[in-house]
């Protein structure tokens, strides 16, 4: 329970006071404590119970399906049912409405069922993937997987401005109106003099770890191993650096934060292999050159990484102004090509940039992303690359390691 607390919260860099900064977010900020208390007590009651192991595997399987089908539905309902009660032209209260809610009632209550049930076959599908890697220890991976399907928190991210640097997060309310954050957005900006963004996410490394409910086995199944890297980071010297604030560099996050994507990736991959064949992702192909004179198709990765260059060359320069100035500019480009970004500054490129499992996007020419893809490309397995950089301390122990 310590390490729980240990690992949730906020993250802070010496740059900025967190006291200053809770002075606003204060009444905003996300319940760690209750939500893990809460958690825990389920995994223990799961965990006591056991039902799953007694399971066929073609049964175990079919309750996750059924899980991801009915949570689609539930969403598709869900907007649905925003529609109607949203749209002047419909009567209100509409039929179609009355009998949509209770369909809605009648999925999530059947979810409520399936849920725990789902938890425990992914986490012990999971398991046997890590075993198999090579982390077993004592017949089971340690830190043991264990997640919680739960709506997660909203992060409020700052920068500086006149760099790009993540100096501190704190966790919200996820039901925090549009409104609120961007109010908060704007009270930290203006009493601090930074750059502050509230964005979403998808997981957290509390214990047992976040994890956002997704229409999507392949997301949840990386998502999944991603925050359980983190947490099998924590006790050694990479991950217990960067979660315990004792080296912030944007080195260490950015090593941490690509190496727990790239090994989330391959452990999702390996899941679905072994108990969801038809579900492996087809291998991405060339898209089709666009025909001649007609312009090439919108590529946001690409657009993204020229963007964070301009930007990071523009504040080396000391042209703060100009560059913010430029990035709303790029955002109203990213928003007519159908990117909806509801702010680009600094903050927004702490956060995104700290992500770099692949080439290009929000990370720019930082070469600490590169490095660690060099790293893992030329490591034998995904657990000989987490085993190793796991101990390193610096992106210097890093490039020492990749010309070894």
């Amino acid at each position: 329970m310590i390490l729980a607390l240990l690992l949730t919260g906020s993250t802070l860099n010496n740059q900025v006071s967190l006291d200053r900064i809770r002075r606003l977010t204060r009444t905003s900020e996300f319940d760690f404590a209750r939500w893990t208390l809460g958690a825990l007590g389920v995994k223990i009651e799961q965990s006591s119970l056991g039902y799953s192991g007694y399971l066929p595997d073609e049964d175990r399987e079919q309750i996750v399906r059924e899980y991801i089908d009915l949570t689609r539905i539930a969403s598709e309902l869900e907007a649905r049912q925003l529609e109607l009660t949203a749209d002047p032209a419909i009567p209100q209260p509409s039929l179609e409405a009355e009998s949509n809610q209770l369909e809605i009632r009648r999925i999530r209550e059947r979810l409520a069922i399936l849920q725990p049930q789902a938890e425990t076959v992914l986490q012990e599908q999971e398991a046997v993937i890590l075993e198999d890697m090579g982390f077993e220890i004592a017949g089971l991976p340690l830190p043991p997987v264990s997640f919680r399907f739960s709506r997660l928190p909203l992060s409020v991210v700052i920068s500086p401005r006149n760099i790009i640097r993540q100096d501190a997060s704190v966790q919200l309310d996820p039901d925090l109106t549009l409104e609120r954050q961007i109010s908060l957005e704007t009270d930290l900006e203006d009493t601090l003099g930074v750059s502050a963004l509230v964005v979403p996410l998808g997981g957290i490394g509390t214990y047992p770890t976040m994890v956002q409910e997704s229409t999507s086995l392949t997301w949840l199944a990386e998502v999944i191993a991603h925050e359980w890297a983190h947490n099998y980071l924590f006790f050694r010297p990479l991950g217990f650096l960067y979660e315990t604030n004792l080296d912030t560099s944007p080195e260490v996050r950015t090593m941490n934060e690509t190496a727990a994507s790239l090994f989330g990736k391959a452990v999702s991959l390996a899941l679905l292999k072994r108990y969801f064949p038809d579900l492996v992702p087809v291998p991405a192909t060339n898209a089709p050159a666009a025909p001649p004179g007609e312009p090439p198709p919108f590529d946001f990765r690409a657009e993204m990484h020229a963007t964070r260059v301009r930007v990071d060359t523009l504040l080396a320069e000391g042209q703060v102004e100009e560059a913010e100035a430029y990035m709303e500019a790029r955002r109203k480009v990213f928003w007519d090509a159908g990117y909806h970004i509801r702010r680009l500054n600094q903050a927004y490129f702490a956060f995104y940039g700290a992500y770099a499992d692949e080439p290009g996007g929000a990370a720019g020419a930082d070469p600490v992303g590169e490095t660690v893809r060099l790293f893992w490309e030329r490591s034998p397995s995904p657990a000989s690359f987490l085993k190793r950089i796991a101990w390193m301390w610096t992106y210097e122990d890093l490039q020492r390691a990749l010309e070894r």
